[in-house]
This record gives structure tokens, C-alpha cells and sequence, in this order.
């Protein structure tokens, strides 16, 4: 079987790889037949040596970080670890958010009832925040839609997603969180990792990356 189409590669030194991950690719590889296929594995093919530093959800678009080699990987994880890397999204939800910015501070868990989807839980769940920046509001009604700029300063499972439901405002075409008819009617959902910014681990090079959005 020929090998699978690598995702653009937006910067690769001996370092890193940023790597421009599309909708419905998997970021790494998931148990059962047939569900192999990832980001990692397709970035593997040309960089052996490539380990993913963080992920994206399957449904999620936009921009990944890959260290070469072991060293690069513990260095970027405490980079992470430390929150000096800088992530922004940009998503367009359902409805018009009231407030022009904001931060929405909820904690998170598992459903074990109903995995992979996470939960708002005050008590059990791990603390989670985002700050979020109106960009434009568009349409009326049940036509109403709101584009909203993201800044996880945590980095929950699902995070952005469930924080944004828990305000009423749901990500377009979101299979999990979103209204049934909104996975039908939009092809992907419409969450983006739009940008990157961190100190390079070797050169101490500030490093900042863009990725266009799709929607």
C-alpha cells in the first residue's frame, strides 16, 4: 500500500517539525482495526525520528508540534508543562455570544457512562480555564452564528469544546457536543488551531507560526 499524503509542513529544522494537521485525521493512532491511520504515523513516514508533543482532536483542524528526538520532546513537554507555549483557536459557534471576552473557568472530567465526551464537575473535575475574544458576529435567529477567538490557558480534553457548550454556544458541525443537526449540516466541525508561539528548545529563538483558516 503506498504511503499516505504527510500534512504541510509549515517548519523543520533538526529540532522541530510544526506541522498543519487536517479535520478528521486522528493525531495519533487509536486501538482497533483499521484506526492506525494518524499524524504522528503519516510524519513518522518522513521523519523517523518525529514524536508529537501535544494533539488535537480528530475533528479539530490546524497546528501541531513535533520534537525530534527524545530530548527535544522532554524539553518542548516542559515548555508545556510550564505554560510558555502560546495556543490560539479560532472557532464559530451557534447564537451570538453576549460578552465581547471573557474566561470560563470550569472544571472538567471523563463520562464514563458515555466516553470519549468530558463534563462540567465543580467537585470531581480538574480545573480548567479559557479565555475567549469576540471577532464577529454574523446572521439572526437560528441563522445566528459567532466567531470567537480562544486561548486555552489549560489543556483539558476536549476543553474548548465543552466550555464553549457550557455557555450555550456550541462549535458548529461538533459531532459530539453540538445539536444533531449541526453534524449534519456543516461537513466538519469548525474549531481551528490557528496559531503557536514558543522558545525554540535549542536555539532560544522565539518561534511564533500561523496556519489559514478554513472557514
Amino acid at each position: 500500500m503506498p504511503a499516505l499524503p504527510c500534512p504541510p509542513i509549515l517548519f523543520a529544522d533538526d529540532f522541530l517539525l510544526v506541522v498543519d494537521k487536517p479535520a478528521g485525521l486522528r493525531s495519533v493512532p487509536a486501538g482497533g482495526e483499521g484506526r492506525q491511520d494518524c499524524l504522528a504515523t503519516r510524519v513518522q513516514a518522513a521523519w523517523p525520528d518525529a514524536l508529537i508533543v501535544h494533539r488535537l482532536d480528530a475533528a479539530t483542524s490546524g497546528l501541531v508540534l513535533f520534537a525530534r528526538g527524545a530530548e527535544m520532546l522532554r524539553r518542548m513537554s516542559l515548555a508545556f508543562e510550564q505554560r510558555t507555549v502560546g495556543k490560539r483557536y479560532v472557532a464559530m459557534v451557534h447564537g451570538h455570544v453576549a460578552h465581547d471576552s471573557g474566561e470560563i473557568d470550569l472544571a472538567l472530567r471523563a463520562d464514563p457512562e458515555r466516553r470519549p465526551r468530558q463534563v462540567v464537575d465543580p467537585v470531581r473535575g480538574r480545573r480548567a480555564l479559557t479565555r475567549y475574544r469576540v471577532l464577529d458576529r454574523q446572521g439572526e435567529g437560528d441563522e445566528a452564528v459567532t466567531r470567537v477567538e480562544l486561548k486555552p490557558v489549560t489543556g483539558r480534553s476536549h476543553q474548548l469544546r465543552v466550555h464553549l457548550l457550557s455557555i450555550g454556544h456550541p462549535i458548529l458541525g461538533d459531532p459530539l457536543y453540538a445539536p444533531a443537526a449541526s453534524a449534519v449540516a456543516f461537513a466538519r466541525m469548525h474549531l481551528h488551531a490557528v496559531q503557536i508561539a514558543f522558545m525554540h528548545p535549542h536555539t532560544r529563538v522565539p518561534m511564533l507560526f500561523d496556519s489559514t483558516l478554513p472557514f
